[in-house]
């Protein structure tokens, strides 16, 4: 094993000691009680369980009714207006024939929602996405809390579904869980032609229709889009950690072997319950290693920064403590392995056909940047995520893939990667701590020294740059009050098109915001995520136009140009939206979320790290702030209180 991937799963071990106990213990007893006692539903109150069978199908009545078959849950993000869920349509019925055939009995046991990010970027409903990964936990938490279920069978792919679905079944981590995946559409028109034409676009030098021309050339069928970005990440991150059935991930919706690998989660969800031969609990299999192992598989694909947010949400789930400085430290020995779109002109489809995920896990065991001795749905021992499946005579089998890459343009091994480091950096300063994803930019713009446009509403940039406001000039873009607390923290991936051309031209331009880009934000250099942000009193906030920031995106660092004593005489500039203010489109449902949001370093989330629940801790973890103090100074103090930091 790699002596610093060790060392940093032991140091998030020993930070997590007190809440990964309590969290165990509680799933356990659970876990216990479910070994002993049988289905879960044979011990609800006769007219509870005739409740939860009261339309199910003469088929399925007299095993609901009975208690020897175990109970599978669907939960499902379906529906037909988004493609990478619509395939979801028809997988109820095959899994719930795959669990009758295993002799467990299946039902939808809930639906959460599935906002898309492309259709609402740059709009007002972006700014509820990052809050939907936490609804999405709770909808989740709604649908298993009947318990009538052993096991779960979660349906859901893009951006907040996969870890709201995540975080909401961890708190039901005794149950065993697999992920289902629907698979990438087919590819398209190529992601080097689309990005062009956005820029043209900016530049208008082509109209709308052209533009939507490309754009339904490129996002054409069901499936999930095919660049790199949060969905398919996730789906990376799925595998890696065991959750998928080996080589799933990357399958076409609609083939026949899409078709097997679904009917065969089925069948696996009914082997591994308590009441099989090979009980495999969620909160057991989501430990230290797995969440690592995540990690890796992130820095080495140059994944979305969405999870720099979403990975340490997902871990405090499991009672288990993940920071920014642990992603830091990672990223100084694991390689980028693969060019796919916006880190190269690949999509999904292209690194399946090079040897995908089976290569590049095999590859990274190999070199010891992987754990190996952890559970997954397969079985112990992450080596069975070296095979792939097939199809022979209608039969589903998986062999070990042999061999490396078929295209090193696409997917390189660790003895020779594309760069010595992961494509994720973290930056510091005196403006907070931010991330700074560099895979796709170019080395000679990671380092930056320009003046600042402060903007505190991106369509103000987006106005600036339509009035050539911008033209012929070095910049940092200053984009704040975008933070959880401000208004969700929307991702500000419609920036990436005007600023391109801008860098295309010759300008250096950079950004640097408390908000989220996208993990489709491409060559333009930015600091994103800075935290504290301004809504809490942060650095950003201070920051005045023509102000000189350097961003060393190489070294680390990201730092305001003026002396400390003059920005301790300024007062904050700009303000987010009151409430009163905040309106449209739902926002407003929304103004708890707002205030009870946890800083970016915390994961932006509204809950706590699992069994480290006290009425002591600060915003992110349940609570609201103390009047006066800052959602970065409260979480911190309180986490430190709690004994779950170190």
């Amino acid at each position: 094993m790699n002596p610093v991937i060790q060392e940093i799963t032991d140091r998030i071990a020993e930070r997590s000691r007190a809440s990964r106990t309590v969290y165990l213990d509680r799933i356990r007893r659970a876990g216990e009680a479910a070994r002993a006692k049988g289905p879960a539903r044979a011990h609800l109150g006769c007219a509870n369980l005739a409740h939860g069978f009261a339309a199910a199908p003469a088929e399925d009545k007299p095993a609901l009714m009975g208690s020897a078959k175990p109970g599978v849950a669907i939960v499902t993000s379906y529906n037909d207006m988004l493609s990478a869920h619509q395939p979801y349509e028809t997988y109820p019925p095959e899994l719930k024939a795959a669990v009758r055939r295993a002799g467990g009995v299946a039902q939808v046991a809930g639906g959460v929602p599935a906002m898309c990010d492309g259709i609402t970027q740059g709009r007002p409903g972006m700014e509820l996405s990052l809050y939907s990964r936490d609804v999405i936990a709770m909808a989740t938490a709604i649908a298993l809390s009947h318990d009538m279920f052993d096991a779960t069978l979660l349906l859901g792919v893009c951006d907040k579904i996969v870890p709201g679905l995540f975080i909401g079944a961890l708190h039901f981590g005794h149950l065993p869980a697999i992920f289902v995946p629907a698979g990438p559409m087919t590819s398209g028109l190529p992601n080097k032609v689309k990005a062009r034409t956005r820029q043209l676009f900016a530049e208008g030098k082509v109209g709308r229709g052209e533009l939507l021309e490309a754009e339904a050339k490129s996002y054409h069928s069901p499936g999930t889009c095919t660049f790199y970005g949060t969905a398919n990440s996730n789906q990376a991150l799925m595998e890696v950690m065991g959750l998928h059935l080996p080589g799933s991930t990357f399958v076409n919706p609609h083939t026949e072997l899409r078709h097997a690998l679904t009917e065969a989660a089925g069948r696996r969800a009914v082997e591994i319950t308590a009441h099989g031969s090979e009980y495999t609990p969620l909160g057991e299999l989501v430990d230290e290693k797995s969440i690592v192992n995540a990690c890796v598989a992130l820095l080495a694909t140059g994944g979305s920064t969405n999870h720099t947010l979403h990975l340490v949400a997902m871990a405090a789930a499991a009672g288990i403590v993940l920071t920014w400085d642990d992603l830091a430290c990672l990223s100084k020995v694991v390689p980028s392995l693969t060019r796919i779109y916006p880190n190269g002109q690949a999509d999904v489809n292209h690194f399946r056909d090079a040897g995908g995920m089976q290569v590049l896990i095999g590859d990274l065991l190999d070199a010891g940047l992987l754990h190996e001795d952890v559970l997954t749905v397969a079985g112990r021992g992450l080596s069975r995520y070296r095979s792939a499946p097939a199809l022979e005579d209608g039969a589903l089998v998986w062999s070990e893939v042999e061999g490396g890459s078929t295209d090193l343009d696409v997917l390189r091994p660790v003895a020779d990667p594309f760069s010595a480091d992961g494509g994720i950096h973290m930056v510091d300063g005196n403006l907070g701590r931010a991330v700074s994803k560099v895979s796709a930019v170019k080395a000679e713009h990671l380092v930056i020294e320009a003046p600042a446009k402060v903007f505190d509403d991106q369509l103000d940039l987006l106005r600036a740059f339509e009035a050539g406001e911008l033209d012929g000039q070095d910049f940092v873009a200053v984009i704040r009050y975008q933070g959880p607390s401000a208004n969700g923290m929307p991702e500000l991936h419609k920036l990436t098109p005007p600023l391109a051309v801008l860098l295309d031209r010759g300008q250096r331009v950079a950004i640097v915001t408390d908000g989220r880009m996208s993990g489709a934000s491409g060559k333009v250099p930015a600091a994103i995520h800075l935290s504290p942000e301004a809504a809490d009193g942060g650095p950003i906030a201070l920051v005045r136009e023509g102000d000189v920031i350097r961003l060393d995106s190489a070294a680390g660092t990201l730092e305001l140009l003026v002396p400390a004593e003059e920005l301790a005489r300024r007062t904050p500039g700009g303000r987010p939206l009151s409430d009163a203010e905040w309106v449209g489109t739902g926002r407003e449902l929304f103004a708890a979320f707002r205030r009870m949001a946890g800083h970016a370093e915390q994961g932006a989330g509204v809950f706590g790290v699992s069994g480290a629940e006290s009425p002591h801790h600060g915003p992110g973890l349940g609570f609201p702030a103390e009047a006066g103090s800052s959602h970065l100074e409260t979480g911190l103090a309180d986490a430190v209180r709690a004994g779950v930091t170190g």
